[in-house]
């Protein structure tokens, strides 16, 4: 069994830098050398092989399997998921009712800044506490496309907007997972997620107004802008304190935060309406507008999106039992988890132990990948899709014409996706991006000030918060015992860093990419992302250390 090892140039900070450079050449082959999301993917992978066995001592065998690994995770569930969602999204515009959505949307506001917090904000929230797994960001930004907005723009407005929301996605699984592997109750991790997050999450509506419109949006939308973030905010904040778990923390306070704003839209508009330079102009929405729909058609129109919301919903609550595997001894399947398909990963699966600091021991890694047939967020969208088939005057032909098409539209997006989870598992696997988090948390007293930075290095590299919490929530909260920092603080300041590292994150670009047909614009939609990623970052590091000087251990 091969152990890692995480300075093998007997250098901390050089050993770090060596491992960083697959990430560091990412980003800079994204945004300075303006490269493709695949071919910035094939470089970043290439590379993190090549200095995973050659310098970190990775076995070849370990080496493909971790390839072989990303490739299977980054199709199911994520390009399941994605496909399905925007599948779901083609088949409603085919079926000719979006004129009816766009109405309905003007009919609370035509002004294009409260219609980007109606849907990217407030309805992705929910979408992402509902499911996760970059369904909001895919059907958030192809909703802002159909409402007239550059696809671009579209996409970096719905990923910034899930900094709210990103923390408590698929019914609070990152913030459970942190608890978990942090050895922190759950409890004491969703209050300290509080002083935490919770005022970015307050501020997030602002921003994203600002983002749109710049001083002049603030001005005339930032005060509803930010009642709206309080609404939300304060929501969850309240439901982190009292239930003492995230499990709603996503999935009520959206709901409220919409309504709000569409109570406030009812007495008030903005002095000036704003639209997008992209979008239709005012005079043809009102020209639109004066066409009535009834209640029963305005449903109709969203009902796509009203079944996807139940159907996830219940995939991740009343249903996810029924779809469950056994992981313990004593315990049973579910009814129909028969459905998931485990698969140990060759040359990884107990094949490559973790070593101290990041465990106590050596402990073997699991590498398996689970095909949850049912279970899966993906099957639960193609529920939404049958239903919506059934139930609409749209044909079976038709609905798999735009299969076809959807396919067309996100094979290239959905190889990229599989390109960085398999960049995400080589670093891993070789112990590279320990090596860079055990630089980090070698700052010793100044470590609170850095701790968001791993979390958004873990999230930049396997797009995921939850995935994140795995990697580092034990070396985050070890790494506060030894300081004498509150230790759920610090876990909940790796769950923050990942937030908004999330913005950024290849594989979200790549969803939000797909999802407008943008793929190949990837390099510009990171470039327009990343100032609002490092911008919060600095500034989380920064709340996170004050905190740290006050928060009693």
């Amino acid at each position: 069994m091969w152990q890692q090892v995480y300075d093998p140039l007997h250098s901390t900070v050089l050993s770090a830098l060596v491992a960083a450079i697959p990430i560091i050449f990412f980003l800079l082959g994204l945004t300075v050398l303006k490269m493709s999301g695949i071919k910035a993917a094939i470089v970043s992978l290439a590379l993190a092989l090549c200095i995973g066995i050659l310098v970190f001592g990775l076995p070849a065998g370990a080496g493909a399997g971790s390839i072989l690994y990303g490739f299977l995770a980054g199709m199911w569930p994520i390009g399941w998921i994605v496909l399905m969602a925007v599948w779901l999204y083609r088949i409603s515009v085919r079926a000719g009712n979006f004129d009816i959505v766009r109405s309905s949307i003007s009919a609370i506001s035509t002004d294009q800044r409260i219609q980007m917090l109606l849907i990217a904000f407030c309805f992705g929230g929910f979408l992402e506490g509902a499911a996760g797994f970059g369904i909001p960001i895919a059907i958030c930004a192809a909703l802002l496309v159909s409402l007239g907005f550059n696809p671009l723009k579209a996409s970096m407005l719905a990923l910034v907007a899930n900094v709210a929301s990103g923390a408590y996605g698929a019914i609070g699984i990152p913030v459970s997972t942190g608890a978990e592997k942090g050895s922190i109750p759950l409890a004491e991790l969703s209050a300290d997620m509080i002083p935490v997050l919770q005022i970015f999450a307050l501020l997030t509506p602002v921003l994203l107004v600002v983002i749109q419109d710049g001083l002049r949006g603030l001005r005339e939308t930032g005060l509803v802008a930010l009642i709206v973030g309080a609404v939300y905010s304060g929501g969850q904040s309240l439901l982190l304190q009292v239930l003492g778990n995230p499990e709603l923390v996503d999935v009520i306070p959206p709901l409220l935060a919409l309504v709000a704003l569409a109570l406030i839209m009812r007495v008030w508009q903005p002095k000036n309406t704003y639209r997008e330079p992209t979008a239709p102009t005012l005079e043809e929405v009102q020209e639109q507008g004066a066409v009535k729909h009834t209640a029963g058609e305005i449903l109709n129109a969203w009902s796509p999106f009203v079944y996807l919301s139940v159907v996830i919903l219940l995939w991740s609550t009343v249903l996810k039992p029924v779809f469950a595997k056994a992981t313990k001894p004593g315990e049973s399947d579910g009814l129909l988890g028969f459905t998931n398909i485990p698969v140990n990963i060759p040359g990884v699966h107990k094949a490559i132990a973790q070593a101290a600091p990041i465990v106590h021991e050596p402990t073997p890694v699991k590498a398996v990948f689970t095909w949850n047939i049912l279970g899966a967020s993906g099957t639960a969208i193609l529920v939404a899709v049958v239903i919506t088939v059934l139930f609409s005057k749209i044909s079976w032909k038709a609905a798999f014409e735009e299969l076809s098409g959807t396919w067309k539209q996100l094979w290239l997006p959905i190889l990229m996706i599989c390109l960085v989870m398999s960049l995400a598992n080589v670093m891993n696997y070789a112990g590279m991006i320990s090596s860079i988090a055990l630089a980090v948390a070698a700052a010793g007293a100044v470590f609170p000030l850095l701790s968001p930075i791993i979390g958004w290095i873990g999230v930049f590299v396997t797009g995921s918060v939850t995935n994140n919490n795995v990697l580092f929530a034990g070396l985050q909260s070890a790494t506060a015992h030894q300081i004498n920092v509150n230790p759920t603080l610090l876990v909940a300041s790796n769950t923050a860093g990942g937030v908004m590292g999330k913005i950024v994150s290849p594989q979200s670009i790549a969803i939000a990419a797909a999802a407008v047909n943008s793929a190949g614009q990837e390099s510009k939609i990171t470039s327009m992302s990343i100032k609002y990623s490092a911008i919060l970052l600095v500034l989380v590091c920064v709340w996170v250390y004050l905190l740290s000087l006050v928060m009693a251990r």
